[in-house]
């Protein structure tokens, strides 16, 4: 298991970095190896993400020394979608199927969560988020056979996309976090536009679903000056709460969003006019 540290950064210090420092600071490459966890630990609100991806035998997420714990999830509460081949979780010794798309919601103190593929030479790929939790809800499969897509965006503006919720309050209890997935219909690019900030919540984004050759250009920074991110596919970012929340692409893609922070408030955003943007 590799778990890399970022530090969190304030607009001031990231004013004058070059493309090479941005990317070092933001931008994760690497989340889906076969047959390891790979996990990137944000001093943005503590949040740990990453990609558990399972081939011959099953994997879990141990770290002690790191948390100052005795088990990963003794403080903490973990959300979970599958984007890769068919597989199955065991959460204290309950083995649920998870083929591509299904999610799950595991809450704090809950110490066996081990991760499976179906098929080595097809492997699920499991992208985990997980937060600090001060308290334990039930642990829930979330099927997305049965999550309804709240659908959104025009044709004419570019950004009509489905956004599905996982982690969420009308499906399931949370501590702070909240987890979903959005998938770009074709012909639209722009996830959001306009684009907004939440300064009560900092967010990741995971990019797949993209052809080789698609890049996603995310846009990052204050209002009044924006910087961007150029993203490949299976690549994720750190996008801090004081950052604008927004991004275009070459072609159609998916990407699940994650956020923790003061509320569970999906729509608490404060929206930026297009006047402001430079």
């Amino acid at each position: 298991m590799e778990m890399e540290t970022r530090y969190g950064s304030s607009p001031e210090m990231i004013r004058h970095f070059s493309t090479e420092q941005l990317r070092d600071e933001f931008l994760v490459e690497e989340l889906f190896v076969p047959g390891k966890v790979m996990l990137t630990y944000t001093h943005n609100d503590r949040m740990i993400f990453g990609g558990v991806t399972p081939t011959t035998k099953a994997l879990e997420i141990k770290l002690s020394t790191e948390l100052g714990v005795d088990y990963f999830l003794e403080r903490r509460e973990l959300g979970v979608i599958n984007i890769g081949g068919p597989g199955s979780m065991i959460v204290e010794g309950q083995e649920e199927p998870m083929k591509n798309q299904d999610g799950y919601y595991i809450g704090k103190e809950t110490k066996d969560v081990q991760f499976k593929s179906d098929d080595a030479d097809n492997p699920a790929k499991f992208y985990v988020v997980s937060v600090p939790a001060h308290k334990i809800y039930p642990t829930v499969k979330i099927s997305i056979d049965e999550i309804t897509p709240f659908e959104t965006g025009e044709d004419k503006t570019l950004n009509k996309r489905k956004i599905y919720q996982y982690v969420h309050p009308n499906v399931c209890e949370s501590c702070q976090l909240q987890m979903g997935y959005t998938i770009l219909a074709e012909g639209s690019s722009w996830n959001t536009m306009p684009c907004h900030t939440h300064e009560r919540r900092m967010e990741t984004y995971l990019y797949f679903d993209m052809d080789p050759d698609t890049r996603v250009f995310h846009f990052m920074g204050k209002p009044d000056e924006t910087k961007h991110l150029v993203i490949g596919n299976e690549q994720a970012c750190i996008s801090p709460s004081w950052s604008i929340h927004t991004g275009v692409a070459t072609a159609d893609y998916t990407f699940i969003w994650a956020m923790c922070g003061e509320n569970i408030t999906y729509t608490d955003m404060d929206m930026v006019p297009m006047k402001d943007l430079k």
